[in-house]
């Protein structure tokens, strides 16, 4: 079975993952069931059938008082199941120490970030944003954003490309292939810029295999990640989706797996 790192998974703790899972659903305003719970079990249990050997794991603050609290559990989830989990932790722009935060989820043993510019309502091109990327640039840290929403004017390729272009040396992999819903337009923005990858979750649902294929040929296929951006949809059914797009068994291998296993310095990419 081909070895697959789901690079973009949400997990929340037992206790509010429930209502969790519901407030992506009401921020979204998502006319479907979503019917994974969002707990870290859940998320392994829906990797399991299709070969998952690892994952990214995170969750977004929406107030600066959830950092640590959050960064937290990431950390305690990536000890408690060993080789399966790397974490990346959160941020908030409006945190009164957002350099202490950082150095708080390094020494958590965190390796990257997460922000949503649309949840946390900032734009990326914006003063606070840029005050982030200046204490991220040059910290090893890679940076998963969420980009994209018709509703807003934070996280599309508009913004995105200032930011990406202030801070070269930082490493970001823009979600939902650098905007979701807005995939042309990241697409002639954004592809080619030196320190940008892109995930490829939340996708596949919306576009079809003509329309995927091609925002692969634009980005490049060793620029991106497969995420199933659990608990949003079920793995094995994105994964179905992805395997509908023709490409070449080196292609899909680079985005299911060595693409990710070497940004994130898994096993023999260490």
């Amino acid at each position: 079975m081909q070895k697959i790192i789901n690079a973009h998974c949400h997990i929340y703790p037992e206790k509010i993952a429930s209502k969790a899972v519901e407030g992506i659903k009401s921020f979204y305003d998502l006319d479907l069931e979503l019917y994974l719970d969002g707990t870290v079990e859940g998320l392994i249990r829906d990797g399991q059938d299709i070969g998952v050997v690892h994952y990214l794991v995170h969750s977004v603050a929406t107030t600066p008082e959830q950092v640590h609290s959050i960064n937290t559990f990431i950390s305690n989830e990536v000890k408690a199941h060993e080789g399966l989990f790397t974490g990346f932790g959160t941020l908030h722009p409006d945190s009164e120490d957002l350099e202490g935060d950082i150095d708080d989820l390094i020494s958590l043993g965190l390796k990257g970030i997460k922000i949503h510019p649309d949840f946390q309502r900032f734009p990326l091109n914006g003063n606070r944003a840029m005050k982030l990327g200046s204490l991220l640039q040059g910290r090893g840290l890679p940076l998963l954003v969420h980009c994209g929403d018709p509703r807003f004017e934070f996280s599309n390729p508009d913004q995105m490309k200032p930011f990406l272009e202030a801070f070269p040396d930082l490493t970001v992999i823009g979600a939902h292939f650098g905007g979701w819903s807005k995939f042309d337009e990241a697409a002639s923005k954004l592809a080619g810029i030196p320190n940008l990858y892109v995930d490829c979750s939340s996708t596949f649902y919306y576009v079809s295999p003509e329309k995927g294929r091609e925002l692969i040929e634009k980005f490049g296929a060793d620029r991106i990640l497969w995420g199933s951006d659990y608990p949003m949809w079920d793995a094995k059914q994105d994964l179905e989706r992805f395997r509908k797009l023709g490409l070449t068994s080196s292609d899909e291998q680079l985005i299911l797996y060595e693409n990710a296993a070497k940004l994130l310095k898994i096993n023999e990419y260490k």
